[in-house]
């Protein structure tokens, strides 16, 4: 019987791509950006999106105004809508940061308990979540005024808007607060990223 030493051409090679990729991070996590309307909160999360989709990661944008219309559609705005509607988010940002996504959720949640309770969902579950504020002042917010909320709330055509005639509770000790309003979007996606790879999850 002959024996053959080394690697045949059947063998899988151990450099590469595949190799490449088994080295890839593959625990998921929540990074929750909160903070006022127009508060740049999408915007930074598409832009670290697109970074690490680039470094290989899978990425969910959980959009609140996406779940708003497919989840939580005929929930109002009053505290217990709101809290009912982040549960809801943290439900399933959990579920996929669970099975290895980063999701990340652009979303205001005004108060603090209903963030607590996503923080203890995470926690419960041994999930990895992070809480950024983009913590850019009503004044710069209302001047962005994305969505129009600002100059429709000054016309009397809007109430409960967050900051302005309805409360936002800002977080005490969130994982990473942000000033937008001084930096690009670039370098506030750049500090969340940075955070994530410090914590082992970029």
């Amino acid at each position: 019987m002959t024996t053959t030493t080394g690697p045949t051409a059947t063998e899988p090679t151990t450099t590469g791509p595949s190799r490449s990729r088994e080295n890839h991070v593959t625990t998921g996590a929540t990074v929750w950006l909160t903070g006022l309307p127009s508060a740049g909160k999408t915007t930074i999360a598409r832009e670290l999106a697109d970074r690490l989709r680039e470094e290989g990661r899978h990425v969910e944008l959980l959009d609140g105004d996406e779940i708003r219309e497919f989840l939580s559609a005929g929930l109002g705005f009053g505290r217990a809508d709101r809290h009912t509607n982040v549960q809801r988010i943290g439900f399933v940002a959990e579920l996929l940061a669970r099975n290895g996504v980063t999701a990340l959720v652009p979303v205001i949640a005004p108060y603090a308990d209903s963030r607590d309770a996503v923080r203890e969902r995470h926690e419960a579950n041994g999930t990895a979540y992070v809480e950024v504020h983009v913590a850019t002042p009503v004044e710069v917010c209302s001047v962005r005024d994305v969505k129009g909320l600002y100059a429709k709330q000054a016309a009397g055509e809007l109430t409960g808007l967050t900051g302005v005639d309805d409360p936002y509770e800002e977080p005490v000790k969130p994982d990473l607060r942000i000033e937008s309003q001084n930096q690009t979007v670039q370098e506030s996606a750049a500090a969340v990223h940075a955070l994530l790879t410090e914590r082992g999850l970029a």
